[in-house]
C-alpha cells in the first residue's frame, strides 16, 4: 500500500503505463508530443490553462516513459 500523498502520482503513472502497453512505444511518444502541443495551445488562454497544464504533464510523462 502506498502513502496517501503519493497515491495520485502512482495512479497517474499506472495510467501512463497502461496507455503505453496498449499503444506501443512509438504511438505513445507521438500521443505525448500531441498532448504537450495541445496543452501549450490551451495555456494561451487563462481558462484553458486549467486543462492545458495537466495535458502538458501527462504528455511529458508519456514521452519520458516512451524513451525509458
Amino acid at each position: 500500500m502506498t502513502v496517501p500523498v503519493i497515491q495520485p502520482f502512482a495512479a497517474l503513472w499506472k495510467l501512463i503505463t497502461g496507455i503505453l502497453g496498449l499503444t506501443g512505444r512509438l504511438v505513445a511518444g507521438i500521443i505525448g508530443v500531441v498532448f504537450i502541443v495541445l496543452g501549450a495551445v490551451l495555456c494561451i488562454t487563462v481558462i484553458g490553462a486549467v486543462a492545458g497544464v495537466p495535458l502538458i504533464i501527462i504528455g511529458v510523462l508519456l514521452v519520458i516513459r516512451c524513451l525509458f
